[in-house]
């Protein structure tokens, strides 16, 4: 009897040695890749990979240069959100003929702050399985060797760019009883940094990771005010992970302790300033300050 003869493109290599993959089942493949150290790539996703009838990614050109290293030879298509209309038909065609599809990111897990839960939603909704590989996650990496508290965790991916809505995200993540997990991009980080020193507290812990498992890899740690100025126009390069600590617990003030604080601080500055201030010294809700600010305002005239 002949043993049967896997086709080239489901073959892969690792240490100079040559493997066949597995045949697979027809489901969308979600395959986590290296974020940077091209080692920390798994048998399973190299597996999946060469196994799959294609490789649904968000730039080819990323993409090939982990293909090339491991001699896969599946073709790859373009996936992000640009084409993602477009592109997500096709996917779902290679699915009811009964092939397996695999999908990456440029870097890490998929689906970790990127559009591709769009696809994942499409393929469960025409029945199709859907499978993880997991693997490299740069949020996980940073958070592990950071000495952050790591038994409740908030990942925020990217903030918005512009003042206020950054500035107001930030406001609704302030209170939340857990370490706070950002994305961000290296000419941004020390303006991120300062303004979370403003709204999150400037002596709350905090590390920033940069280049995480590549050659340059740092951890920079500190409270979030000293390393907004260490940061403070510093030339910044590389893949950016801000954590921060969760927020100190503090005794509730009561209403007595509230106007006598407001008071001393409308001695000082206006109402919006004093009421930042008591906030972040409270750790109450800045809006409700703010009106209690504006009656004891009020009250003296």
């Amino acid at each position: 009897m002949e043993t049967e003869k896997r086709p080239e493109r489901n073959r892969f290599s690792l240490s100079e040695h040559a493997f066949s993959a597995p045949n697979l089942e027809p489901a969308l493949y979600i395959v986590s890749t290296p974020i940077g150290n091209l080692g920390d790539i798994t048998v399973r996703a190299l597996e999946t990979l060469a196994a799959s009838s294609m490789i649904a990614c968000e730039d080819t050109r990323v993409t090939s240069t982990l293909t090339q290293k491991f001699g896969l030879k599946t073709p790859l298509m373009p996936y992000h959100e640009h084409n993602a209309e477009k592109q997500r038909p096709k996917i779902l065609a290679e699915l009811d003929a009964g092939n397996a599809v695999a999908l990456v990111s440029d870097a890490g897990t998929p689906l970790v702050s990127d559009p591709g839960y769009r696809l994942v939603r499409g393929v469960l909704e025409t029945g199709h399985k859907v499978v993880p590989i997991p693997g490299a996650s740069a949020p996980l990496a940073g958070l592990v060797a950071s000495g952050l508290p790591s038994d409740t965790v908030l990942f925020a991916g990217f903030l918005p760019q512009k003042g206020g809505p950054k500035t107001k995200r930030l406001e609704d993540l302030a209170k939340v009883p857990a370490t706070l997990v950002f994305f961000e991009s290296p000419h941004r980080t020390g303006a991120t940094l300062a303004l979370m020193a403003d709204v999150l507290g400037g002596t709350r812990e905090a590390v920033v990771a940069r280049e995480l498992t590549k050659r340059f890899e740092t951890f920079e740690r500190g409270t979030l005010s000293e390393l907004a100025g260490r940061f403070d126009e510093a030339a910044v390069k590389g893949e950016i992970v801000i954590l921060v600590g969760p927020p100190e617990e503090r005794p509730e003030a009561d209403a007595s302790d509230l106007d006598t604080l407001l008071k001393a601080a409308l001695d000082e500055m206006p109402v919006s300033a004093a009421a930042k201030k008591v906030a972040k010294a409270t750790g109450l809700d800045r809006g409700e300050v703010y009106k209690r600010a504006l009656d004891l305002k009020s009250g003296e005239r």
